[in-house]
């Protein structure tokens, strides 16, 4: 960024990133409204200005009347932001996911959080192949994913692969009155479908990485030896709740598994190795990111963003 007044600098760092959470080109109307989400109180006039700016450093380009969308240089910005100003981005960007979801758990309706990967159109079939091993071993969060081609982030001769977010579970127990907190991501061991312990975590806090991907690039799943003898290392989330919520949580989860969710693998205080807590329980769920990590093992390279936004469920059904 060659601007050199930091407020500056933050407004349009800010800007990037909505543009890049979101799936459609956004106008300076609809940026004005999620940048006063985060604090930055600015009419659709001076936002326009930063987008004007922002176009003349090749951050951004204009798609017709819709609305702005990242260039390859404005993604790669995003990237390499000051380290300090992107500690705690991977969290609360889940945070602000897990709020804009509206999934009702009894009748599967609603708004959810996704993952979209982008994948060669040449490697759409092993790909496909690879998510349903997944699937069919019910290691996933959810029990189907869907191939997309109309979002103007996917790069010609890609087809986008979208999984639901685990955070999705978040906004799920917050719309219930249930305080919520992702606090781990780490890899499983998991034997006959029960979860044996943690090998490793990391915590979300602070972090400036997906901990899952850390893990998918650091090789460090074996969801195919899985697939094959029922043992195997996969990758989880946890999130903590309070104790004396833990019966009302398990009445949502319930509900979520009756509509294809795959939870939770455990629950509970101090269980797999997990930091206990007196008065918290942890919530184990598998993550979606498995599929993702399965193609991966397969030699498969494909970029995914973790909590790329929210669409209605209905378009993953």
């Amino acid at each position: 960024m060659r601007e050199t007044d930091p407020g500056t600098e933050r407004k349009c760092l800010e800007i990037l990133r909505i543009l890049r959470e979101s799936p459609d080109p956004m106008g300076a109307k609809h940026l004005s409204e999620l940048m006063a989400e985060q604090g930055f109180v600015l009419s659709d006039r001076a936002v326009q200005y930063y987008l004007q700016n922002l176009d003349e450093m090749g951050f951004t380009r204009k798609v017709g009347n819709r609305g702005r969308v990242l260039t390859s240089l404005g993604i790669a910005e995003t990237e390499s932001a000051l380290v300090g100003d992107r500690i705690g981005f991977v969290i609360s960007k889940l945070e602000r996911l897990a709020f804009r979801s509206s999934l009702n758990p009894e009748t599967c309706t609603g708004d959810v959080a996704y993952n979209l990967s982008y994948v060669k159109d040449e490697d759409l079939d092993l790909v496909s192949k690879a998510c349903d091993e997944v699937i069919r071993e019910m290691l996933g969060f959810f029990g189907t994913y869907t191939f997309i081609d109309t979002d103007p982030r996917i790069p010609k001769g890609h087809t986008g692969l979208l999984t639901i977010c685990s955070i999705t579970m978040d906004g799920v127990l917050q719309h219930h009155g249930i305080p919520v907190r992702m606090a781990y991501g780490g890899c499983l061991s998991v034997n006959k479908t029960v979860a044996e312990g943690f090998t490793h975590l990391i915590g979300y806090k602070g972090s400036t990485v997906d901990p899952l991907q850390l893990f998918i690039s650091a090789q460090m799943t074996s969801i195919g030896e899985y697939c094959r003898t029922k043992k195997g290392i996969v990758l989880a989330n946890v999130r903590n709740i309070p104790t004396v919520a833990v019966p009302e949580a398990t009445v949502l989860m319930r509900a979520l598994q009756s509509n294809g969710f795959e939870i939770p693998a455990a629950i509970g205080s101090g269980i797999l190795g997990i930091p206990g807590d007196p008065y918290q329980s942890s919530i184990v769920s598998y993550s979606g990111m498995n599929l993702i990590a399965r193609v991966a093992e397969c030699g498969i390279r494909m970029k995914t963003e973790i909590g790329a936004g929210t669409i209605p469920i209905s378009r993953v059904l």
